[in-house]
């Protein structure tokens, strides 16, 4: 659960960052980049609906793991672009793959027993990019960073007279 509240909280502080600076970011949209950020995990549906029972009823192979690579998510992005109003649907698509990347980024972070990173670049590579391990997706304490960062920006956003001080 840290893993997913880190996500969410990057997003967060991403979105009201760049909100700042393009005035059209408003707090719907924030929402948005926090959904795109846990898109990739949605290969969680497995612990729900197992691999095995799809691959009985279809008699074809079949993972979620995709889901969790550029290629998954960009095809998730497609999907829900797809299904909103037109004139929405290029923020949406940005917001959306923004949120993907902040999580796969953060991703591309963990300590693996390998010191190499999934292929998160699928399907366009298989390669998978080494990765400096700085923690573990059970660690609590990059959710508490990323947690009280997201605070402190959502302090400075709701204070006008610290943000007319910083960008002045």
């Amino acid at each position: 659960m840290a893993d997913l509240l880190t996500h969410v909280f990057v997003a967060f502080s991403v979105g009201t960052l760049l909100s700042w600076k393009y005035k059209w970011i408003s707090s719907n949209y924030i929402t948005i980049i926090m959904l795109g950020s846990v898109l990739p995990d949605l290969t969680r549906i497995g612990l729900i609906l197992e691999p095995a029972f799809i691959e009985k009823v279809f008699n074809i192979p079949f993972s979620w793991s995709p889901l969790h690579t550029l290629g998954g998510v960009f095809i998730i992005i497609l999907v829900l672009t797809l299904s909103v109003n037109k004139k929405y649907s290029k923020p949406i698509f940005l917001l959306l793959a923004l949120g993907a990347f902040t999580h796969l980024f953060l991703d591309a972070l963990l300590l693996s027993t390998t010191g190499y990173s999934y292929p998160m670049f699928f399907p366009i590579t298989i390669y998978n990019p080494p990765t400096p391990g700085l923690y573990l997706s059970t660690d609590i304490w990059p959710s508490i960073v990323s947690g009280l960062a997201a605070l402190l920006i959502w302090h400075i956003d709701r204070s006008s007279h610290i943000k007319e001080k910083l960008f002045k």
